[in-house]
């Protein structure tokens, strides 16, 4: 219906590159996803956040799947939901979660990918899993430089690139080889050739987001490398990006670490979890350039490709500048709970909204315009 005509633009552009693409999403019947997840049974539930619940699911040929069920329609949801069958369907790499497929009918907006055995990151750090200790430091390493890896093919090998806005340790799923693929791109933006940034309504989660955007609304691939250098920090540490220290005082996962790592007090820094098993050298690089990507000036962050080099342990001579970096040589100056009144936790995320008529318009306008608001 409505839905079908303003993502016929999206459908389009997909058929005319899909011997390039391989795109192999398809339409799923309603009937079908309610077969696939025993009618949404509530046993079925992997996960509920703003935007509704996400359901284990079989389909007949056995494959198990994840379904994403929007908790209530409204301009608003159908806008994140276009946004992100669009993104998904044009995008595909082993560190991404591929889609499936999706359901429009009635008011009903579902979207369908492949099941992930391992679940979140969050899940491993700070949820269900968090006891069990499965992310030992190899699996650790493997899941920053494949979620960086993923991030790279959004900033840099997209067209036109995207921006992710919503980069979090909840976003990160894990395969059945605890391989990261980088998830949710409901707020995801599509950025024009020749542009540095777009300027956009707030949305995100607190802890993560770059002072630039949060304040200012000025979203770029930089505010993603922030992003992901506060989920680097959440990796190697195992804290929350923001920590509860009483009633009235929080501190951020940087406050805390940029001392330490001043002092090169590396081995107070790893998770606990970790047991003191983990590679030395690796664990420094991290943090360095965890603090690196999550300075407050965008120009002074590395780009996701510089990441990804610096992770891998491919240039000696970069990782000595980054260590000979004046972040790390300065006496710390800012109290740990400055910039943090008001703050709440980290799994909080932010939506502002502007009209979501207009933003349906100009998703319709062409199927790939999303530059000017959201």
């Amino acid at each position: 219906m409505a839905f079908c005509a303003r993502f016929c633009g999206i459908k389009g552009l997909d058929r005319k590159e899909q011997g390039k693409k391989r795109v192999t999403w398809r339409i799923f019947s309603l009937k079908e996803l309610h077969s696939a997840t025993n009618n949404f049974n509530y046993d079925n539930k992997l996960g509920e956040g703003g935007f509704g619940s996400v359901y284990w699911g079989q389909l007949w040929d056995g494959s198990q799947i994840a379904v994403k069920r929007l908790k209530v329609w409204s301009n608003k949801a159908e806008m994140e939901f276009a946004v992100e069958v669009e993104i998904l369907g044009r995008v595909r790499h082993k560190n991404l979660l591929s889609l499936r497929g999706y359901c429009a009918e009635g008011q009903e907006r579902l979207i369908v990918y492949d099941y992930m055995p391992n679940l979140s990151l969050l899940s491993h750090l700070h949820g269900q899993h968090s006891a069990e200790c499965l992310l030992d430091w190899g699996r650790r390493m493997n899941i920053a430089i494949g979620a960086a890896e993923g991030i790279v093919y959004l900033h840099h090998h997209a067209t036109p690139h995207i921006i992710h806005r919503d980069i979090k340790a909840s976003n990160v799923l894990l395969d059945a080889n605890f391989n990261a693929q980088v998830a949710d791109f409901g707020f995801a933006k599509l950025i024009p050739d020749g542009a540095t940034h777009v300027t956009t309504r707030v949305k995100g989660t607190l802890g993560y987001l770059a002072p630039e955007y949060a304040m200012l609304g000025k979203a770029s691939e930089s505010c993603d490398v922030y992003s992901f250098g506060i989920l680097l920090l959440e990796l190697a540490t195992g804290k929350k990006p923001i920590e509860k220290l009483s009633p009235t005082m929080k501190r951020t996962v940087t406050d805390w670490a940029l001392p330490l790592v001043r002092e090169k007090k590396f081995s107070e820094v790893a998770d606990p979890r970790l047991n003191g098993s983990y590679v030395e050298e690796e664990l420094k690089r991290v943090m360095l350039v965890a603090l690196l990507c999550s300075q407050n000036t965008p120009e002074k962050r590395p780009t996701i490709l510089d990441v990804v080099d610096l992770l891998k342990g491919e240039s000696k001579e970069k990782l000595l500048d980054i260590e000979n970096d004046e972040i790390f040589q300065e006496i710390p100056s800012v109290s740990c709970e400055d910039g943090l009144s008001g703050a709440e936790e980290s799994s909080e995320f932010v939506s502002e909204e502007k009209d979501p008529k207009r933003e349906l318009e100009e998703v319709a306008g062409s199927g790939i315009e999303l530059v000017h608001g959201n």
